[in-house]
């Protein structure tokens, strides 16, 4: 067997009917988003399922480029964000801010989410500004909700399985391709359908090539290279250094004045960024001459 990444997407096309596929792991990676949040577990469900559907298309990009896909909504859930470079280095954060707690949240999107709309924003080298598309929400799950903007987007149908608990966050797609109904015209019912008997476990538990052949037994699957997924977003003192002295130095004593210290969390990469009184002397002190 082939050494798979800790975390990674891993392609596959049915060969004898046009119909490809992803199936994604995310182990480290999950937890190092996690770590610190505390987020209830019903949140911490959300985010990971939407993590992993972020890597499958992510991995599934035409033109590579910087994916963000945001959620946002009235319910106690108002914000959940996965921002995914096209290297697959993979971040996120979910806002619950005066969220009850976790025995009182329901399960369902709709209770978590309340009426809300899906955002995707696409940055490619090149373009003058990042192409957005922005949707409502349709669905009762993420995986229901990005099966219907996959289909909308790419005019095909496709399939999605999602999975997460504390450990680990993990996907399954499937989507027809425009020959598949030239090759086979119950090729791809007969998939979706055999798909649909995934578990939960399965989708945490198995290595790719033994999850598709439990699924798709008498099928012709081709496996492409796993690529690796990362969390790897270092503090960047500098850039926020920056940001703070875009402000203009009279705003930032004031902050300081007000609070005793300015502190500046990036949610995201979650790192806290924190200045006192020496520290804003020094980002506003002019340069020495020699």
């Amino acid at each position: 067997m082939n050494e798979l990444p800790e975390s990674y997407v891993q392609r596959f096309l049915l060969e004898d009917l046009d119909i490809r596929g992803a199936v994604v792991r995310l182990t480290g990676v999950w937890q190092a988003m996690q770590t610190g949040r505390s987020y209830a577990p019903p949140v911490a469900h959300l985010l990971g399922q939407m993590s992993a559907v972020s890597a499958v298309i992510a991995g599934n990009l035409k033109q590579p480029g910087r994916l963000t896909f945001q959620i946002t909504g009235h319910g106690p859930v108002s914000l959940l964000v996965v921002d995914c470079a096209e290297t697959l280095n993979l971040r996120g954060y979910a806002k619950a801010e005066g969220a009850p707690a976790a025995d009182e949240l329901g399960d369902s999107l709709g209770e978590l989410i309340g009426d809300g709309r899906l955002q995707l924003s696409l940055d490619i080298a090149g373009l003058d500004q990042p192409y957005q598309s922005l949707v409502p929400l349709e669905g009762a799950s993420i995986a229901e909700c990005f099966e219907h903007y996959l289909e909308q987007s790419e005019q095909q149908p496709a399939g999605l399985w999602l999975a997460s608990d504390a450990e680990g966050a993990a996907a399954l797609f499937v989507q027809k391709m425009p020959g598949a109904d030239l090759k086979d015209i119950d090729g791809w019912s007969r998939i979706h359908q055999l798909a649909q008997t995934v578990r939960a476990d399965e989708l945490l538990g198995l290595r790719p090539e033994e999850l598709l052949r439990r699924l798709f037994a008498e099928e012709n699957v081709r496996l492409f290279e796993a690529r690796a997924v990362t969390h790897d977003w270092p503090a960047d003192p500098q850039k926020v250094a920056a940001m703070l002295r875009g402000l203009g130095e009279d705003e930032v004593r004031a902050i300081l004045a007000e609070h005793g210290e300015i502190i500046v969390h990036d949610d995201l990469s979650n790192h806290t960024y924190r200045f006192d009184a020496a520290d804003v002397e020094a980002l506003f002190k002019p340069p020495t001459l020699h």
